[in-house]
């Protein structure tokens, strides 16, 4: 295992102070207890800590209502590029306190700005102009999508004050791989893909204001109704400028229903009735569609694709620049949305490796944007917590034993399908493993370059293998509706594309030119970075066949085995 510098010079100050002051046992028992809080320190990840901060951790619910909490306080406003900061928000400060701002662009310069309190947005509407045109060539939808403008000559660009923009979309392939090649070890090289690519703060204050908008046209029908993000837009997965998946949620309603009275008389709604669940959820999407096509400010390209297995709205948001999915009855994603979530905040490295794969796969053309025969982010990261599942000892728990652990109020069955797994995350106590996220990368590769897929099937419920119930080419199971296959769109020929460029990373991260950094003053891609080029990993092929060295310990035992029954 190779040490940083760092670690390196911090053992060397601490065999230098311990040669000056050892001046018996105790001396040297002090040392060594120092030296070995240091290594926990420094290697692998602190158990304990790792324990107290789960103990923090903010469950999904308590994150999206202060989200929803902070969207419904807040407003979109479009202005131009040339806007004074300072005296945008001292125009604003006259309608209330502002408790966040900022600026970014898409299709044109935009603020999501937030009040403190929701009496500020009153006052703020209550000034709003209706746009000065012809009456009949506007739809008269007030939503909190407003738009600056500017009676005074503008400011020459000599006395602006620039406003700064934050980032919304991913920085492209061949920046990070200069940026990754800067790094000193593939452990910060993986850390450091993680922190360019996952959703900031900024971006998911947008993607829940968004849904909130989206709310305001949908309540004109269903008042009680809330619509909430789930998928990458929620479950820590997010990658900069990824869909955002909306579920059109009407539970509300009937939960406040009055109870019905012993005796005497009660009054009750008529409503409609249709033939099927899905009908009603198909009528539903069908007049929201139509009224975000009709009266939604900044909501182009609207499609209906009502007769998918779950019936959805697809549409763009262009203040936004997101591509927008809105479903009404899928509440088993829901449930996917949870799990993913708290995989992902039970141990850092969870995350810091889907993101890395994620990234890897999509480089060499695993994953697409395209629906197709590829594998699906989500069927990939199934097999990330899969593999953590099958270290030894297992870095995260399998799904059984998080629904041993739940309580009465986690209980949840939803279309027959068990979907019960703990929520309080202080009564999940994980095993001590320290392996470094280098060596899981590595081990990643190594794992599914000789998995059996021809005969076996991925489960996180279970946390093992098992037998495959169909002959799909990859069978994951689907981690709540156990009878569906999450990859039954995969064909043979990209399965043996990941199989062949998992074993060709595998062997790449194993060879001392592409393992350790460059001292020289341009660095070339190395570790990580060289993982991303797809030119560099095809191109190992005829070098492996050269080389002696093997790619890995089994191939060389296996060498060896051969030479000796010859």
């Amino acid at each position: 295992m190779r040490l940083s510098a760092s670690f390196e010079a911090a053992m060397a100050s601490s065999l230098a102070v311990c040669r000056l002051n050892m001046k018996g046992r105790g001396s040297l028992l002090k040392f060594l207890q120092k030296v070995d809080t240091f290594l926990h320190r420094t290697i692998g990840t602190n158990v304990v800590a790792a324990q107290e901060e789960r103990e923090g951790c903010k469950s999904l619910y308590a994150v999206e209502a202060e989200r929803q909490e902070q969207a419904e306080r807040s407003v979109l406003i479009s202005c131009h590029s040339r806007t004074n900061e300072k005296k945008f928000l001292n125009f604003l400060s006259r309608y209330g306190d502002i408790n966040k701002y900022f600026f970014y662009e898409s299709y044109g310069m935009y603020a999501l700005v937030e009040f403190t309190n929701q009496e500020s947005l009153s006052s703020l509407f209550e000034e709003a102009a209706i746009p000065s045109v012809s009456h009949e060539s506007i739809v008269p939808f007030k939503s909190r999508l407003l738009s600056l403008r500017n009676l005074s000559p503008m400011e020459s660009p000599n006395h602006q004050v620039g406003q700064q923009c934050q980032l919304q979309t991913s920085i492209p392939i061949n920046k990070l791989i200069q940026r990754l090649s800067r790094e000193e070890s593939i452990d910060q090289q993986i850390t450091s893909l993680t922190d360019v690519y996952q959703l900031t703060e900024e971006n998911s204050r947008l993607r829940f204001l968004v849904c909130s908008l989206l709310k305001d046209i949908a309540a004109a029908y269903f008042p009680d109704c809330t619509i909430k993000a789930f998928g990458s837009s929620v479950n820590g997965f997010g990658k900069l400028g990824c869909d955002l998946d909306m579920f059109l949620d009407l539970d509300g309603i009937s939960e406040k229903c009055a109870k019905m009275p012993r005796s005497g008389l009660w009054l009750e709604y008529q409503m409609k009735q249709a033939i099927s669940e899905r009908a009603v959820t198909q009528s539903i999407l069908s007049v929201i569609g139509d009224c975000v096509d009709q009266f939604g400010p900044g909501c182009v390209g609207v499609q209906k694709i009502l007769n998918a297995r779950c019936p959805l709205v697809r549409f763009t948001h262009q203040p936004s620049g997101f591509q927008c999915d809105l479903t009404a009855n899928n509440r088993v994603a829901i449930k996917s949305t949870e799990l993913l979530y708290l995989y992902g905040e039970l141990d850092p490295r969870v995350r810091h490796l889907v993101f890395t794969v994620r990234c890897w796969a999509r480089a060499h053309g695993i994953t697409s944007s395209i629906p197709g025969a590829w594998i699906t982010n989500f069927s990939l990261t199934v097999m990330v917590l899969f593999f953590l599942q099958r270290r030894s000892p297992p870095i995260i728990p399998t799904l059984d034993n998080l629904r041993d652990l739940a309580g009465p109020t986690d209980k949840s069955v939803i279309e027959g399908n068990d979907c019960t797994f703990v929520s309080d995350f202080s009564k999940i106590q994980l095993q001590s493993n320290t392996e470094t996220l280098e060596k899981l990368l590595c081990e990643f590769f190594e794992f599914y370059a000789t998995f059996a897929f021809n005969k076996m099937s991925i489960s996180i419920r279970k946390g093992k293998e098992q037998n495959k119930p169909e002959m799909a080419p990859l069978h994951i199971q689907n981690p709540f509706e156990s009878s569906l296959n999450v990859s039954k769109n995969v064909n043979v020929t990209q399965l043996d594309r990941f199989v062949a460029v998992c074993q060709e990373s595998s062997w790449l991260l194993q060879q001392r030119e592409t393992s350790t950094p460059n001292e020289g003053k341009a660095p070339t891609p190395w570790g990580l970075a060289a993982l991303l080029m797809p030119s560099k990993v095809a191109g190992i092929k005829g070098r492996k066949t050269r080389r002696r060295e093997p790619a890995s310990e089994r191939i060389k035992s296996l060498l060896e085995s051969l030479k000796t029954t010859n």
